[in-house]
């Protein structure tokens, strides 16, 4: 069978089909990102009779069109939505959504005897040689009636070489746009490698896009749950946007979702801005128990995962399905309390978690987990806490992903979620793990590795004073920009035979510090710098850390898993110490993860 076909329309016929909704654009709401110079350029392309490019298409079953009629197959438009949305605005006159979602006109005017298209401006305005907007003279009762009133303010022009062009730009109404048109039956995964070969740019279409685009098949309820998923991803990182949604979409003002994410406005929170990719991944989690976002694309499109067969009645089953989920999800006082407990966990800050898909799957978790009445609230914190931690350790949720988070789902509902995390844990938290594997992991020279962070994470839950700081921790510290300090000085290991910065970068030299204690070290070998150190808590005049005595300063290196031989370490014992630190670095995790 086709995977596709291809067909020419006129760019009337292709606005008529917009318009009533034989193809579905869902990105007209969303902002408009080309400028006018863009707008101008198509329209000189088409009138110039050059190529503008092909629209992509992609049938859908069962999609709701004006007046309540469902449609047997509708299109989608995956690609071409702004040069569509572009046609809309010159051709038709229509309004495009601004990024402060206004709707604002973009007027092309047109030169019909110097054959030039502009962006209009007061000055072409002003001008009577100009068509100011061409939208004008297409949407005309009379375009006789229009010619002839240029040509009364423009007695001087040649008439026929205005008639001639008049006639050209006449033509842009049945230009010829090419649509590529992909079969119905074909898989998300198929459709986006066919694009990909299409598409001159190589731009990846995701799963997530066509999930977004389908969503917004099911009329006015469709429409606004993808606004719903659009408007909560961009007021969790701007949050001023707020107003500009509620003034400029009196259609989404008008339903409960902007209520439901209205808390947005006043968070300055962080820690997890999920983009409309991690929303649908999570709602596939919670409301079909599916991992894969081309998963909710059958969902919603009425596929039996059985028999792969349509059934139209099971299309309204899953987007009450997805309703539900989105709800659950923008939900203030679930994602607050979620963001609580990873907080509870030491990950005070974005740049802590690595794995977006972590905090997806754990984020889902959560609210999967609400609804296990038999859980008490404290035996579900902890489950959540635990997963999110052992899955930055394990990178569960790295590479290939989607399937092992289905796998997952199911054994949680099968086996309970207690007992499968604890059968992960006796499988990939063995002894061996701490002791061998994850000291092996903090070989590293990037901050950014998870292992790294889960120690910080350790230290915050613990609550770590800073490396020889008296009372200032590390949490303090990584919300307050705190020194990453080398705990054997770069300088002096450079100078002392290690000139690679894959030596003396190692993590395992690393530990958080204020900046005082930081420029007070400077490049002083741990044997001197300890040494001072010590003659000052033995004399009581206390200048660096303010340790108050022996017992202070041992406490001290072991919350940060500093051997206590620290002040013996020279550049020739160097490697060892690095060898001892990642092992007290694992077993400060090891027990922070029991602890949790």
């Amino acid at each position: 069978m086709a995977k596709y076909s291809v067909t020419q329309s006129a760019v009337t016929q292709l606005l008529a089909d917009v318009r009533s909704d034989k193809i579905a654009i869902p990105e007209l709401q969303r902002p408009f990102v080309w400028d006018s110079v863009k707008v101008r350029d198509l329209m000189d392309s088409l009138y110039k009779g050059y190529p503008v490019g092909y629209l992509i298409t992609w049938q859908s079953v069962g999609a709701k069109l004006k007046g309540g009629q469902v449609a047997a197959h509708q299109q989608i438009l995956i690609d071409g939505q702004q040069r569509i949305t572009a046609l809309r605005a010159a051709v038709a006159g229509l309004k495009v959504v601004n990024k402060k979602y206004k709707s604002v006109r973009i007027v092309i005017a047109f030169n019909p005897i110097t054959e030039e298209f502009a962006t209009a401006t007061p000055v072409i305005r002003k001008n009577p040689q100009w068509i100011a907007d061409i939208s004008e003279y297409f949407n005309s009762d009379s375009p006789l009636s229009f010619a002839r009133q240029y040509l009364e303010r423009n007695e001087d022009v040649d008439a026929k070489a205005f008639e001639a062009n008049l006639a050209r730009l006449e033509g842009i109404k049945n230009a010829q746009i090419g649509i590529i048109g992909l079969a119905d039956d074909l898989d998300v995964e198929t459709v986006s490698e066919i694009f990909i070969r299409i598409n001159s740019k190589g731009v990846p279409l995701s799963s997530a896009d066509f999930a977004m685009s389908k969503i917004a098949t099911y009329g006015d309820r469709g429409r606004n749950l993808r606004k719903l998923i659009d408007y909560f991803c961009h007021l969790a990182v701007a949050p001023h946007a707020y107003e500009d949604i509620s003034e400029n979409d009196a259609e989404f003002a008008a339903t409960p979702y902007l209520n439901a994410i209205a808390w947005l406005k006043d968070e300055a929170e962080d820690l997890y801005d999920p983009a409309y990719g991690d929303i649908i991944r999570v709602a596939g989690l919670v409301g079909f128990s599916r991992g894969k976002a081309s998963s909710i694309v059958s969902e919603l499109s009425g596929r039996d995962p059985e028999t792969r067969k349509v059934d139209e009645d099971r299309i309204p089953v899953a987007y009450d399905k997805l309703e539900r989920a989105l709800l659950q999800i923008v939900n203030n006082y679930h994602f607050d309390n979620f963001l609580m407990l990873i907080k509870s966990a030491g990950f005070i800050d974005a740049g802590m978690v690595n794995s977006k898909n972590a905090l997806n799957f754990a984020y889902a978790l959560y609210l999967r987990l609400r609804e296990d009445k038999a859980l008490s609230e404290g035996e579900r914190k902890r489950i959540v806490k635990r997963w999110f931690v052992m899955s930055m350790l394990t990178g569960r949720h790295s590479g290939s992903f989607e399937s092992r988070w289905e796998q997952d789902i199911r054994r949680i509902g099968e086996q309970g979620p207690a007992n499968y995390l604890r059968q992960i844990e006796e499988s990939e938290l063995s002894d061996a793990f701490w002791a061998v594997s994850l000291p092996a992991d903090l070989e590293t020279t990037s901050t950014a590795s998870p292992f790294f962070q889960t120690f910080l994470a350790a230290q915050v839950a613990n609550h770590a004073r800073g490396f020889l700081s008296k009372g200032i921790t590390v949490a303090t510290m990584s919300e307050h920009s705190g020194d990453i300090h080398h705990i054997v000085p770069k300088d002096y290991l450079q100078k002392n035979g290690y000139p690679d910065r894959g030596d003396y970068n190692q993590v395992a030299n690393y530990a958080l510090t204020e900046t005082a204690i930081n420029i007070s070290i400077s490049n002083k070998p741990p044997m001197q710098y300890m040494s001072d150190i010590a003659d000052q808590v033995n004399s009581g005049v206390l200048t660096l850390g303010e340790m108050t005595d022996a017992d202070d300063l041992a406490e001290n290196l072991r919350e940060n898993a500093i051997p206590s031989t620290i002040g013996e370490t020279t550049a020739e014992t160097y490697k060892e110490f690095l060898g001892l630190r990642r092992k007290l670095m694992a077993a400060t995790i090891r027990d922070y993860y029991q602890a949790l």
